[in-house]
């Protein structure tokens, strides 16, 4: 692992302290997280594939596409996986008004609420681009939620980087605790096709368990 890049992830943990980056466990355990979902085919593939490793996920999902693939939205919950807020739109916290922010996370959480077989014991926020003002996220908190970060960035939504650096990006920091993001949406799905498979077969071969994010 990159020393610059370890010293610079310490500093921004220390600094947002109030955020996770990553889960302290005594177990081999990480933490697969999925952003803008639910999206059709794409999240049914991304489930496909975690249920053949028997892997659970954290899906942290956009209101908007909830509402339009509800049936979708479902079976990652029947799966056995977490769900989290994304807010309704996918809008960046450092360029919206603190009233439309919270009015976009409440429109979000309606639409996790209207589902019969959610039960979450606590909330999960992750803002959109990691991108949120201090007093958002200190709301937020107040209201119960968790602002779950990363200390892994797959990086799959990037075009113009290569599958297999995608694939790097991942197996070459991960360790017990860290949380990962990747993406089931169709701008990333190019590269998360070849990367998500080769990193459960990592995973699984290196004794990991895949765990959600409670």
């Amino acid at each position: 692992m990159d020393l610059l890049w370890i010293k610079t992830h310490l500093i921004i943990k220390k600094i947002f302290s109030n955020y996770v980056w990553s889960i302290s466990t005594s177990e081999k355990k990480v933490f697969l997280t999925f952003d803008d979902g639910p999206i059709p085919e794409i999240t049914d593939w991304v489930l496909n594939q975690l249920k053949e490793y028997n892997a659970k996920a954290t899906f942290f999902c956009i209101g908007n596409n909830i509402e339009k693939h509800p049936a979708i939205f479902s079976s990652i919950i029947e799966n056995g996986h977490m769900i989290g807020n994304h807010t309704f739109n996918h809008v960046k916290g450092w360029k919206t008004s603190n009233k439309a922010y919270f009015k976009e996370v409440e429109m979000c959480e309606v639409e996790i609420q209207k589902s019969p077989i959610v039960n979450l014991k606590s909330k999960l926020f992750r803002p959109p681009y990691g991108k949120i003002k201090p007093s958002q996220s200190r709301i937020l908190r107040k209201l119960g939620y968790k602002i779950i970060m990363w200390d892994i960035l797959s990086a799959d939504y990037k075009k113009e980087i290569s599958k297999e650096k995608c694939l790097e990006n991942v197996l070459k920091n991960v360790e017990p605790g860290s949380i990962i993001v990747f993406h089931d949406s169709i701008k990333a799905f190019q590269n998360l096709e070849y990367v998500l498979p080769k990193t459960l077969q990592y995973l699984s071969e290196n004794g990991y368990e895949c765990d959600v994010i409670r």
